[in-house]
């Protein structure tokens, strides 16, 4: 997850809204096999997923006695899949991030998934938890994902454990011209809550409360709160008329890249990161993103990518079949995780790949005191406001009055 785009949510959210509940009506029997259904089965993942499910895919096929097309989406899936959905001409099966799913599910879009309770013992807690939304089981995991701060050893071989550790050795490393910026951390002009969120958390912060089931309780809006301003405040003060540490010019589009140059020693970033930084020859190291001296643990977004049954698809009773006894494989797991390094959510696949892969057990520190990216519906109030407000605190804006014009507007969207 790179960032969050509030406008494709927003109209995400809307598209959903219109489409209104439905099943597809082309579903097998209850006691017919898929097998016997034949027919086609239809996934669609994104180019790098695409490569590594087809021979999985033609496997499941060749076994079931049908067609298994594994077709790539590579821009706006979630969007183009609520457009299908619409029209009735969507795939049966769609991989896609845990926090559709509060929507897709308000909206009638997606299936529950059937797992044994032996199957979802597999998992990582969190995963399956992630995919939970009112007590059902909404998806199937195979890949987790948070924010770490990945540092660059050559230039600040010890990890700091306090932002301000972190800030004054940024700024050291500016002064000795060995470094341009402090910290890599994106927010553009538009900010991105998602990689904010840590030092909101660490500051006092929170989006939601939640319920005495411990779900996310829309209606306890954080933002705009005494603890969001305060947040806020300490959140300036890292900003451009401050430290100089939070930078509207550190982007989605060069903050990898900056790091990769050598030009910051400091990348608030997730496994997605890791791919570049070898390219770039940087020796790095991978710790938990440090929060602020005093204050609560930081706490980064976990987020969890996951296969989805469509509603209206045309082989239901095969995508079902797919989903808990293909995806449920190490084998399946482990051919994702080599196509782009995530932490697998099966367990049995995590312990295939981690005695190569060292980064592995460092992101999963990173987030293990993290907290489930929301899935709730009311989520999608959040990204646009949230991220304007921290991009103009960052800039120089009141925190008081900017982050309670967020919650205002955040607060009506949602009612």
């Amino acid at each position: 997850m790179r960032i969050r785009t509030a406008g494709v949510v927003a109209a995400f959210a809307l598209a959903l809204a219109a489409s209104g509940c439905g099943g597809g009506s082309d579903e097998p029997a209850a006691n017919e096999s898929p097998k016997a259904a034949g027919g086609k089965l239809v996934i669609w993942a994104d180019d790098k997923r695409t490569a590594a499910l087809k021979p999985f895919a033609e496997k499941f096929g060749q076994e079931n006695g049908v067609t298994v097309e594994v077709q790539a989406v590579s821009k706006d899936l979630q969007t183009n899949f609520v457009t299908a959905h619409q029209q009735g001409s969507g795939p049966d099966v769609v991989v896609g991030a845990h926090d559709w799913i509060g929507n897709l599910v308000q909206n009638g879009a997606i299936d529950p998934v059937q797992l044994t309770a032996e199957q979802k013992s597999g998992f990582n807690a969190t995963a399956v938890k992630a995919v939970t939304f009112n007590g059902q089981l909404y998806g199937v995991p195979y890949a987790m994902e948070n924010l770490a701060l990945i540092r660059n050893t050559e230039l600040a071989p010890e990890a700091p454990k306090t932002i301000e550790e972190l800030v004054a050795t940024g700024k050291k490393l500016k002064a000795e011209k060995k470094a341009s910026e402090i910290l890599c951390l994106q927010s553009g002009q538009n900010g991105d809550a998602y990689h904010i969120y840590p030092l909101y958390t660490s500051a006092g912060g929170y989006l939601f409360g939640t319920a005495a089931n411990g779900d996310y309780d829309p209606k306890d809006l954080g933002v705009g709160k005494p603890e969001s301003i305060e947040a806020f405040k300490k959140i300036a003060a890292l900003g451009e008329k401050g430290e100089g540490a939070l930078k509207r010019s550190i982007t989605a589009e060069n903050s990898i890249a900056t790091f990769g140059a050598k030009k910051c020693a400091f990348l608030v970033s997730g496994p997605w990161a890791i791919a570049d930084a070898k390219k770039a020859n940087i020796k790095y190291d991978i710790s938990p993103v440090p929060g602020f001296a005093g204050g609560k643990e930081a706490q980064p977004f976990v987020g969890v990518q996951a296969f989805y049954v469509a509603a209206k698809g045309k082989n239901k009773a095969l995508a079902q079949e797919f989903v808990a006894n293909y995806v449920t494989t190490p084998e399946l797991a482990v051919a994702l995780y080599n196509a782009e390094p995530r932490p697998p959510a099966l367990t049995a696949a995590l312990d295939q790949v981690k005695g190569t892969d060292p980064d592995l057990a460092k992101f999963q520190e990173a987030g293990k005191n993290g907290q489930v990216l929301p899935a709730i519906p009311a989520m999608a109030a959040i990204w646009d406001p949230f991220g304007k407000a921290q991009a103009a605190i960052i800039g120089g804006a009141d925190p008081a009055k900017t982050i309670t014009a967020a919650g205002k507007t955040i607060s009506g969207q949602i009612k």
